[in-house]
């Protein structure tokens, strides 16, 4: 099968997206939203059917699952965008050369962004507002867990475009087959850029064999470090937040790490996380001072491939070290650069974690499930770069633009 059509026709649809005003575009998303709760029936439906299809102990289904008060949050994450400004047309540099050719760098749209996903029906909502609102084209390819989701939220999207005498293809949803990724993935001179959503596993695939430009997003191996210095209550309640608010995220805890002078404080740490059940996979030295005091159900000891595991679930590796020095390294060699976090009362300690920690998002004395464009101010986010060219941190609106060059001239030529 050919996919070529649809990136014809995206192509074609973002010639017309910069013509759109403002007005228009967030008319269109306040539309948007409304539709999206107006149809919050047909929506559960046809997510009911992709969520049969899950056993409800994949770590996935949390992350597939809608129901009415996500379809609201998403709704206002819409309307947040219409409230930002657009990112477009803005001016970051302007000059007069000494041949009097007047020069400006001003920011435009990337063009056709492929979007590579997996089970988070809710992705198809964001991106599309997000490409939308910046000028874009979202070419989508989600996967077939959420194919029935994916495809009554575009119907939804597509009803308000044609109302509206927009070209539906702004918004163009590949079907759901593998091969559709490999097309997607080979889309040169349609697609401008690739921002894969979801596991490293694809991740890495969609890095290793696109053709295309890609922006690496998702994969958050989490870690907090308890420090000497402590505050026991702050542990406690960031730990338990971080880990278990919504396990199924990039920004949830994967690994506490704390200093051995702190270890008899371990069991008042982890006491909350047994309310929700959380396997604990501790080292040598927090496993006996755990084991009397953590169900016995759900203590193991911790295994090498323990460490540097993004869970996505209720479970959580816990690491002893001996100084700070040493949480850093172990930090640094686990880390996938997404969101990394301290807990110490020691100023100096913290400002030294802040400068020399190498991640996308690092914290003092806060739970990692604040790295979200909606919670930075950035309304609805397309993804959590954990690269450094271009993006890093939550992309939202001035993520989605790159600029070009205006050159002004009274007829000079060049010797």
């Amino acid at each position: 099968m050919s996919y070529t059509h649809y990136f014809e026709k995206a192509v074609a649809a973002g010639r017309t997206t910069v013509a759109l005003t403002d007005d228009l575009i967030n008319k269109v998303l306040t539309e948007v939203a409304e539709a999206a709760v107006d149809a919050t029936d047909i929506l559960l439906y046809e997510n009911r059917k992709d969520l049969d299809r899950m056993d409800k102990n994949d770590p996935k289904y949390d992350r597939l699952m809608l129901t009415a008060d996500r379809i609201k949050d998403i709704a206002a994450d819409i309307t947040n965008v219409t409230k930002l400004d657009s990112p477009l047309g803005k001016v970051l540099a302007k000059r007069e050369l000494p041949n009097g050719l007047e020069i400006s760098k001003v920011t435009v749209p990337l063009g056709v962004i492929g979007v590579i996903y997996e089970a988070r029906p809710n992705v198809t909502f964001d991106v599309f507002a997000l490409c939308f609102k910046t000028g874009n084209v979202a070419v989508l390819k989600g996967g077939s867990d959420a194919d029935k989701s994916n495809r009554a939220i575009v119907a939804v999207i597509h009803d308000v475009l044609a109302k509206n005498n927009i070209d539906i293809h702004v918004a163009t949803l590949l079907p759901a087959e593998r091969e559709a990724t490999d097309a997607l993935l080979n889309a040169i001179g349609y697609v401008d850029v690739l921002i894969p959503r979801g596991s490293q596993g694809l991740i890495n695939h969609i890095r290793n064999n696109s053709k295309v430009p890609v922006i690496e997003t998702g994969a958050g191996i989490v870690h907090t470090y308890v420090d000497e210095t402590a505050d026991i209550q702050k542990a406690a309640d960031i730990v338990y937040n971080a880990k278990t608010r919504r396990v199924s995220v990039c920004n949830a805890l994967d690994c506490m790490v704390i200093h051995q002078s702190r270890l008899s404080d371990l069991p008042a740490i982890t006491q909350p996380l047994s309310s929700k059940q959380v396997q604990i996979f501790a080292d040598d030295t927090a496993y006996q001072e755990l084991k009397d005091h953590y169900p016995a159900g759900l203590l193991q000891v911790a295994q090498p491939e323990h460490f540097g595991t993004e869970f996505l679930d209720y479970k959580m590796a816990i690491k002893t070290v001996s100084s700070f020095d040493q949480a850093l390294e172990h930090i640094a060699t686990n880390s996938s650069k997404h969101s990394e976090a301290i807990i110490t009362e020691d100023d100096d300690c913290a400002a030294t974690f802040l400068r020399l920690v190498d991640a996308a998002a690092v914290y003092v004395n806060a739970s990692t499930a604040f790295t979200d464009g909606a919670q930075f101010g950035l309304g609805a986010e397309i993804g959590i770069s954990t690269q450094k060219l271009h993006a890093r941190g939550p992309m939202a609106l001035d993520e989605l633009t790159s600029y070009k060059w205006l050159v002004k001239g009274r007829g000079q030529v060049r010797s």
